[in-house]
């Protein structure tokens, strides 16, 4: 059943459901670290799911969003939350698969293109037996990773940004197809449960035709010994100092 909830920080809405759909915590986190103009320009976010990013992206900049959603439910879910914040002059929502986008998605046009890409290779049936919604959000069924930055590459203008978020175990494949498809990896920022376990998020965002370097941002760590919010977490997340965990 869909519902009508809160981003962090409170100002936007989204309509999002238990059953199909809901944001997480890597989608808010890819929102707040990437690069974006300020002003003006195109971004894109592939997989969008609920439109999220996009929602989120819309209040760091003033540029033009573009959402790609392939599974119905979820651009019908993105378009209402669109709708719901009076974005439509900003944000458009395109229901297409993203190695298939329309004519009118040209290459080369885009100043930042983002991705929360399904994480998991698919291993065997079981993949497919569960919710067809979480399997398809989870698992590589319509689109791989080198799908994801094969068309992020193509979207893209020269020097601008791509950025993902992804799982750890996967970085080094990350890097490697990126480099591959002339996207030079820049920055790189791991997210971790607390200060004592391994990083279970990274975010990376490469530059189209950039130079060689990477820089390593400041880790995040989620919960403190108490298994409360960090500080630097309710910053980025946007949680009032004030407010209590659950509320």
């Amino acid at each position: 059943m869909e519902r009508v909830d809160y981003l962090p920080y409170g100002k936007l809405k989204i309509v999002q459901s238990s059953n199909v759909f809901s944001f997480s915590m890597d989608a808010v986190l890819l929102a707040r670290f990437v690069s974006v103009p300020i002003q003006k320009g195109k971004m894109i976010d592939l997989c969008t799911g609920n439109a999220v990013i996009p929602l989120l992206l819309s209040e760091r900049s003033k540029a033009s969003i573009i959402g790609v959603e392939i599974q119905e439910t979820l651009f019908n879910m993105a378009i209402q939350s669109v709708h719901l914040n009076k974005l439509e002059h900003q944000i458009n929502i395109l229901h297409a698969d993203i190695k298939e986008l329309p004519q009118d998605i040209k290459g080369g046009e885009y100043d930042v293109v983002t991705c929360n890409p399904p994480y998991f290779e698919v291993n065997n049936e079981t993949d497919y037996n569960q919710n067809k919604h979480f399997a398809i959000a989870r698992h590589e069924l319509f689109c791989t990773l080198e799908d994801v930055i094969q068309e992020s590459s193509r979207l893209v203008k020269q020097k601008g940004k791509v950025a993902l978020v992804h799982r750890p175990e996967r970085l080094g494949e990350i890097i490697t197809v990126m480099k591959s498809n002339r996207i030079e990896p820049k920055r790189i920022q791991f997210v971790h449960p607390k200060n004592d376990k391994d990083a279970n998020i990274v975010l990376v965002e490469g530059i189209k035709d950039g130079q060689k370097g990477i820089k390593c941002e400041p880790p995040i760590f989620v919960y403190d010994s108490n298994q409360q919010y960090t500080e630097q977490f309710k910053q980025w997340y946007g949680i009032k100092a004030s407010e209590k965990e659950g509320e």
